[in-house]
């Protein structure tokens, strides 16, 4: 008898048991931290191209972990990722990091983009039924003109550049004109890295002879190219500025000196000029 009263008192206690492990051992609602974790990753990936793309120069990994206070592992897992994805590249020093190939087509694709794309290239072509040449819409990328709208004349001779084509700084009127409207500072660094390759018989490939071009440009408010990129080609350009008042771009005119010269580019700055003033409202 008392058997079985052990066996019956005892069954509410095994319950009981695990009721309160059941209770204790319930499993807590799954992390929602991963979500969070990856927006954080995308985050930072965004700040660190920003901050490579502010500086204007190749950085190395402490650099970069240091302007944006990230430990050393987490700036070199993002780095990898980058680099797998071409939004970064390797520097001359591979310890260096730059800006990728995939991160300057993202930009060119974002300033052509839209309505605001069709808007400058109809500023183009009313510029080039005005002056009766091609004219083009540039802007500075590293240490190049890049071109990014271009509007060809209707004359059998001409030259072909393709949207999307890098020309150099120093022997182009754009490329001058860059040159002219940065700091003296940052223009002495710029000269002093860039090769100055001859192109023709007239491209400037002394230092001190174009940084004193770059001054009397400056002065001027234009810049010209005198047969110094391509024998036989001249022209013209202006700069196109922000609401700042610092030059986001450049817009010019050029054409063969068959066909146009200097003397005859330089008379067409007045409607260069008010094509660059429709244009600084579309950047």
């Amino acid at each position: 008898m008392t058997r079985p009263a052990r066996s019956v008192a005892a069954a509410p206690a095994v319950v009981s048991k695990k009721r309160r492990a059941s209770r204790v051992a319930a499993p807590a609602p799954a992390p929602k931290a991963e979500e969070p974790a990856t927006a954080s990753s995308a985050e930072r990936s965004l700040r660190l191209l920003a901050v490579l793309a502010n500086e204007g120069r190749a950085l190395s990994l402490a650099d970069l972990a240091a302007q944006l206070s990230l430990p050393k592992g987490t700036a070199h897992r993002i780095c990898t990722q980058l680099l797998a994805t071409g939004f970064l590249a390797r520097d001359v020093d591979e310890r260096m990091f730059s800006v990728g190939p995939a991160l300057r087509q993202l930009a060119f694709d974002t300033l052509n983009h839209g309505v605001v794309r069709g808007l400058r290239h109809e500023v183009l072509s009313e510029l080039v039924r005005q002056v009766g040449e091609t004219c083009n819409f540039t802007t500075l990328d590293g240490v190049q003109v890049l071109y990014l709208d271009r509007v060809e004349a209707q004359w059998p001779l001409r030259l072909t550049l393709d949207v999307g084509s890098h020309v150099p700084l120093h022997c182009t009127a754009s490329g001058k004109l860059f040159l002219a409207q940065m700091e003296k500072k940052e223009r002495d660094a710029v000269i002093g890295q860039i090769t100055l390759t001859r192109m023709t018989a007239n491209t400037i490939t002394d230092a001190d002879a174009l940084r004193a071009e770059c001054d009397a440009i400056a002065r001027r408010g234009y810049s010209t190219d005198r047969e110094e990129f391509i024998a036989g080609l001249v022209a013209v350009a202006l700069p196109v500025f922000d609401a700042a008042g610092k030059q986001r771009a450049a817009i010019a005119v050029h054409a063969p000196t068959a066909r146009m010269t200097m003397e005859d580019a330089i008379k067409r700055i007045g409607a260069l000029r008010e094509a660059a003033q429709r244009m600084a409202g579309l950047l």
